[in-house]
């Protein structure tokens, strides 16, 4: 499970050192309205599904991989939200 997680960080990490052409991933990573307006969607359709009870494993796994997307792009590090989720602690 942790690596799916690991690999997904690891290919945004990996396309923004070294794009490649045509990947859906760098298009999220380059432009950051696009990644903004992807992240809402996704939290909408996650919440829509769940309220109707379809699809929601498909639309959790999208807002996972758009927020990892997200977060890359804004050069959020998912080390230091880990961190920040661990001190939190009680």
């Amino acid at each position: 499970m942790l690596n799916t997680l690991e690999n997904l960080i690891k290919l945004a990490r990996d396309r923004k050192t070294s794009p490649v052409a045509g990947s859906y991933t760098n298009k999220l990573l380059m432009d950051k309205s696009l990644s903004t307006a992807k992240i809402l969607e996704e939290i909408n359709e996650l919440i829509e599904a769940v309220e109707e009870n379809t699809n929601k494993i498909h639309e959790a796994a999208d807002v996972f991989y758009h927020l990892l997307m997200y977060l890359e792009a804004n050069d959020i590090k998912i080390e230091d939200v880990m961190s920040e989720l661990e001190k939190r602690k009680k």
